[in-house]
């Protein structure tokens, strides 16, 4: 019998590479290291030499907009204006790199809250949205139909059965003229789908 091949041993994963740790000034704005470093690349695409210093490197005040695009962050003008009174409050044409991180870091925070905020929105449509299907699914019956798609849609069926659970006496052509404006005039067969639902909640004030 021809001896056996011992199989090969496998070899343990590369110990993963300590994160490193935030600096002072990377805490006291509340941004982590790794986008600390990516607001000293634009900074530094950007920097040109001080005037008061041989080392030391500021941002011009007219590259401040473009610092930020590179991080991601769009402004109005008006904002950008407001944002170059804060960073550069005496008008001296340059912003140091402590004052660039601050308002990089402010401007980036705001835009994660801005994140979380709309998936707490999606998932407030999404609940209402299952509610008005759950409703209309009471009884064993289906009434929150799948579209040419394949994506689940309210429909008239469903609608009726709401007011009916609500004990709402809601005339037909209502209910028609709901879809129709929900769904952009898409046509009452279509129905209204999560999109168009999350748009008719917005309008109506139900989301901030």
């Amino acid at each position: 019998m021809p001896p056996s091949r011992s199989r090969p041993t496998k070899r343990p994963p590369p110990p993963s590479e300590p994160q490193p740790k935030p600096s002072a000034l990377a805490l006291q704005n509340n941004i982590s290291a790794s986008t600390e470093r990516s607001i000293h690349e634009a900074f530094t695409l950007f920097a040109t030499p001080s005037s008061s210093s041989t080392t030391e490197k500021t941002l011009p005040s007219t590259s401040l907009s473009p610092a930020l695009k590179a991080l991601g962050l769009k402004s109005r003008k008006r904002s950008i204006q407001d944002l170059l009174d804060a960073a550069d409050p005496d008008d001296s044409g340059s912003i140091p790199y402590e004052t660039f991180l601050a308002v990089a870091a402010l401007k980036l925070n705001a835009q994660s809250s801005n994140d979380d905020n709309e998936d707490e929105k999606a998932a407030e449509i999404e609940e209402a949205f299952q509610l008005f299907l759950g409703e209309g699914r009471k009884g064993g019956r289906k009434t929150g139909e799948d579209d040419d798609e394949g994506e689940e849609v309210i429909t008239m069926q469903t609608l009726k059965r709401v007011a009916k659970v609500l004990k709402e006496d809601v005339d037909e052509k209502v209910l028609r003229d709901m879809i129709l404006e929900a769904n952009g005039g898409a046509g009452v067969r279509k129905g209204v789908g999560r999109r168009e639902f999350g748009e008719v909640m917005r309008r109506a004030g139900v989301l901030k």
